[in-house]
């Protein structure tokens, strides 16, 4: 599904990326962590082809994405921060995102799923910020793509907003898809994720399951498992497992 070698990025004199390199070749759900600083989102923006490597490649379904951007059809995401006119309604923002997209969509389900029926004539101005984040919702899970990225989909979230995300989750991958997710709620991310992928100082310093990060520091959870990661002396490439 996507193979990323050799991937270099710097902005200015700050380097971002360093000769990451990761394949997801199988579907699941792979976290995509590391702290702020590491990496995360330029890798992320990389895949959509909105940030251009300085060095390295990026396939998508065995097809190189530079200078391509019919890939990004099979591609379905979630912003951290979606902006969207404060004077629209949450009906005709979705609208618009379905006219922009002329593919079917299941928006339908999700908005009665996350109980936005209510507020489908509110303007996005007059919304709470957890209200705003399950319009994200249905934008990013309303078209039934085969790779799902979500940049920290918990942001406003209350309890039973948090567990019909979790469902909605889990219905995807149950469908074969790739999905990566960002998120700084290390219990949402031990709960949901198949695999993590540990960004530091633009590399990757781990991949695995949640259990070999804790078996790996002989902690109870990953939230502590990264804490022993990064309290390491020194933290170096050369202490991190590459892949």
């Amino acid at each position: 599904m996507i193979s990323i070698q050799n991937l270099h990025k710097t902005f200015g004199k700050n380097t971002v990326l360093k000769s990451v390199s990761l394949r997801l070749t199988q579907p699941g759900i792979f976290a995509i962590l590391g702290p702020n600083g590491s990496g995360k989102t330029t890798l992320i923006k990389s895949i959509l082809g909105m940030v251009i490597p300085d060095k390295g490649e990026i396939l998508f379904n065995g097809k190189n994405i530079h200078r391509q951007w019919n890939y990004r059809d099979q591609i379905d995401y979630l912003p951290q921060i979606a902006r969207f006119p404060e004077n629209l309604t949450v009906q005709e923002v979705i609208e618009m995102v379905k006219n922009l997209r002329p593919r079917p969509a299941g928006d339908q389900a999700l908005i009665e799923h996350l109980g936005l029926k209510p507020f489908l004539s509110q303007r996005l101005g007059n919304l709470s910020g957890g209200t705003r984040q399950k319009v994200n919702l249905v934008l990013a899970f309303m078209y039934d793509s085969s790779c799902l990225i979500l940049d920290e989909p918990t942001s406003g979230l209350d309890p039973v907003a948090m567990l019909k995300l979790k469902q909605m989750i889990h219905q995807e991958k149950e469908k074969g898809k790739t999905i990566l997710i960002t998120s700084h709620i290390m219990g949402f991310v031990e709960e949901i994720a198949d695999e993590i992928v540990f960004l530091l100082e633009g590399d990757i310093c781990f991949r695995g399951t949640p259990e070999e990060l804790r078996s790996r520091y002989g902690t109870p959870d990953i939230e502590s498992a990264i804490a022993a990661l990064l309290q390491s002396e020194p933290v170096t490439p050369q202490l991190c497992t590459k892949y």
